[in-house]
């Protein structure tokens, strides 16, 4: 980890370790954490460029900028106590 000479406080890492048709994973503290399409659809067709920009802005916390989603160790842990409050927009598909 990394200290912020200016701010004085830890900059944690994550990492996505793998990306398959079912999911991605997540590297962080080392544990590494499943994110499923089925659960987590944001990311199914989202471009690999945008789905690796993964930022920490605290602990066990997760943003990726170029998608505005956001999420928990606790949500990626227990997706069923979280209900999907948005789904990805599908305009595009129904315009075929």
């Amino acid at each position: 980890m990394k200290r912020s000479e200016k701010h004085g406080r830890e900059y944690l890492k994550a990492e996505v370790t793998n990306v398959s048709m079912h999911g991605l994973w997540i590297l962080y503290k080392d544990k590494e954490l499943f994110l499923a399409y089925d659960e987590f659809p944001w990311f199914r067709d989202a471009p690999l460029k945008s789905v690796f920009k993964i930022e920490v802005p605290y602990p066990g916390h997760f943003y990726w900028p170029d998608l505005d989603v956001d999420l928990s160790v606790e949500i990626i842990e227990n997706p069923e106590r979280f209900p999907l409050k948005a789904r990805p927009d599908k305009s595009e598909k129904k315009a075929a």
